[in-house]
């Protein structure tokens, strides 16, 4: 993940969720370069030569995450030197499913930035496998997707973006932790995915009633 604009939020969610499908009949994958290789191997690597494995998954991966959500953020203050201090604040989200579960959408506030961010996922139903993408209302930009799925209660999701200008591998993982709890990080990597620095955590509970 990366960061108001006059566009209310319903118009954004609108906007996001027309986006969303124009891209999934388009598809989505033309973004990223691995798009033909994951079509046609359905356990490929990406074409860097990382040789990451990008996982398949389930239309309903994300099913559980319907509903009202509280976390908990840490968030690293300074990547690549080494640093163990971390910025933590709260947020809130709504999460909704759209389009028969082929679009998953997350609308979420950090009070305490001055910032809103949403999150659109959608499910390729040829490849099997979910592209997320990030907007975030400071910039208004929509991020490059992570590519992947879960096995189990793990997910997994790659991509390739640029942190301070350089070229970064990104990994993003999702721990489902029974019905009202789950776990998400990301992490960046600036050799191909040998190691990985992680540098922002969610714990999320769902907010019931």
């Amino acid at each position: 993940m990366h960061r108001p604009t006059s566009t209310s939020r319903r118009q954004i969610l609108i906007d996001a969720i027309a986006g969303a499908t124009a891209m999934s009949l388009a598809p989505i994958a033309a973004a990223s370069e691995t798009a033909a290789s994951l079509a046609a191997n359905p356990v490929a690597t990406d074409k860097s030569g990382s040789g990451i494995a990008i996982p398949t998954g389930d239309i309903h991966d994300f099913d559980f995450f319907v509903g009202r959500w509280s976390f908990a953020n840490r968030r690293l203050k300074q990547r690549w030197v080494g640093s163990d201090e971390w910025d933590e604040f709260p947020a809130t989200l709504s999460c909704e499913s759209r389009l028969g579960g082929v679009v998953n959408i997350d609308d979420g506030v950090f009070p305490t930035k001055g910032w809103s961010g949403m999150t659109v996922r959608v499910f390729n139903l040829e490849q099997r496998r979910w592209y997320l993408y990030w907007i975030n209302s400071s910039s208004g930009t929509l991020f490059p997707p992570v590519v992947g799925g879960f096995v189990g209660d793990d997910g997994e999701f790659f991509g390739d973006d640029t942190d301070e200008g350089r070229p970064v591998k990104v990994r993003f993982r999702w721990k489902r932790l029974g019905p009202d709890a789950a776990h998400w990080e990301q992490a960046f990597s600036q050799d191909g995915g040998r190691h990985w620095e992680t540098n922002w955590t969610m714990e999320h509970t769902r907010i019931k009633g």
